[in-house]
């Protein structure tokens, strides 16, 4: 068997190795033992989902596997991954599992795993779970009786996330006159986002609010915002909020239907804490991925950009080591660490409202806090993985096209970290030679490596 987590947990597709109930039940068993190193005591695990139909095969797979090492389950049903996080970690659980495959289509499935301080397993506890799980605990006593985990739900549980959301946004604001849509992508935040937003006085209007278990992330959410641009026109709406599957990531639409990205996010939010004398060392974290755009304004800003690889986890690692309190990536999966200790799309919703409402300006003025520099991204499948400053032909044509690009661009070539696959991306000051220089190191790229 090949490495089953990848850089967030095990993913694939639903039914088929390595997502299948027999996996399930075998990291269910892994993980329950794990936890029981420490002291002798009862011990708990949660496990919430998302809205997609092979979340109860995994669910009912999860929960068997658990049980059986003698250690109780928290059953929290459909709920945002930032909410299992959170309830991992005020219900004092020894683990949080959540069975989702985020912005993934609905054949698809995952499993990631949280610790009981509400943060990603640390690596050496996902290792080891990772060779229990293989080894199928074959030497390991099977407890009886009584000593047999049980498994209950936990009603309130979707409540108390909403809670702790809304109180990430100042006492002193309100939502009141404000009109807001909302594209939940019939995923985890179809509940709780038109409650929480509601409640703080906005006008909502919810869009893929309705899940079946097929048609989460289906053109829409935070990938495809098309439908939500044109409602926010349509009804003149303040602003558009779209969210993915699992309600980690968000993307915001102007009153004019324009989408922003994680990047302008970021660098409105940075600006506001700054102004406030709550942003620590005027550092904001960011990934290899977001736009030169980004980086020019920074400067102007007076920002320092911490630049993490690609990935939440890398991201939430620099910003611990460096002590940033806000970070994130393009995407729109951003990490408000004084309020939680994942990303939370709803509370990066939350705390970009509020920047609006202090400086009562519209999210259109906001957005023009930088400029995106024009970007292409061509995907070439390879055969093999070489490290790719040993392949000379390579480096030389890196090196001429940022000679050419001078400090009006970059160039950013890296492997997939979860497919055969290099991904050549070039920023530059004009679509014609950004693209140019795209195609023309693809083609390199291609002839070396290429599949």
């Amino acid at each position: 068997m090949g490495r089953l987590f990848g850089t967030d947990g095990v993913r694939g597709v639903a039914n088929q190795p390595p997502m299948t109930a027999e996996m399930a039940l075998a990291l269910g068993r892994a993980t329950a033992h794990v936890c029981k190193h420490q002291k002798e005591r009862r011990h708990t695990i949660v496990i919430g989902k998302d809205t997609r139909v092979s979340g109860y095969m995994l669910e009912s797979a999860l929960t068997a596997g658990i049980t059986s090492m003698g250690v109780d389950v928290l059953l929290v049903g459909p709920m945002p991954t930032p909410g299992i996080a959170f309830i991992t970690r005020s219900m004092r659980a020894d683990a949080g599992l959540v069975i989702s495959a985020s912005h993934n289509p609905f054949q698809d499935n995952g499993i990631k795993l949280f610790s009981r301080t509400g943060y990603k397993l640390p690596d050496a506890d996902e290792d080891e779970i990772e060779q229990l799980t293989a080894s199928g605990l074959t030497d390991v006593a099977r407890p009886t009786a009584a000593a047999i985990g049980k498994a209950r739900r936990i009603d309130d549980a979707l409540g108390r996330y909403i809670v702790f959301c809304k109180d990430t946004f100042p006492e002193d604001l309100s939502l009141e006159g404000m009109k807001i849509v909302l594209d939940c992508g019939n995923g985890a935040t179809y509940k709780a986002a038109p409650i929480i937003f509601t409640e703080l006085g906005a006008e909502v209007i919810a869009i893929h609010c309705a899940p079946d278990g097929l048609n989460i992330n289906e053109n829409c959410g935070s990938q495809h915002t098309d439908d939500l641009r044109a409602k926010v026109r349509e009804t003149k709406a303040d602003i558009g909020l779209a969210f993915d599957g699992d309600g980690d990531r968000m993307i915001a639409v102007d009153e004019n239907g324009n989408e922003l990205s994680g990047d302008h996010i970021l660098l409105i939010c940075a600006r506001a804490l700054k102004a406030k004398g709550q942003l620590p060392g005027n550092l904001v974290v960011t990934t290899v991925m977001a736009n030169f755009g980004f980086f020019v304004a920074a400067r102007e800003l007076g920002l320092e950009a911490g630049v993490a690889p690609v990935g939440d986890r890398y991201v939430l690692e620099m910003m611990k080591e460096r002590g940033a309190v806000i970070g994130g990536e393009s995407s729109g999966h951003m990490i408000f660490l004084e309020h939680h200790t994942t990303g939370d799309g709803l509370i990066s919703a939350l705390q970009l409202l509020a920047v609006m409402c202090e400086t009562g300006k519209p999210l259109s003025e906001l957005g023009t806090i930088m400029s995106v520099a024009p970007q292409k991204m061509i995907n070439v499948d390879v055969r093999e993985k070489p490290n790719l400053s040993s392949i000379p032909e390579i480096q030389r044509a890196i090196e001429g096209a940022e000679k050419e690009l001078g400090d009006r661009g970059r160039v950013l070539i890296r492997y997939s970290g979860t497919q055969s696959m290099c991904r050549v991306m070039v920023e530059g000051p004009t679509e014609e030679m950004t693209d140019r220089l795209t195609r023309s190191l693809a083609g390199v790229v291609k002839q070396c490596i290429g599949a």
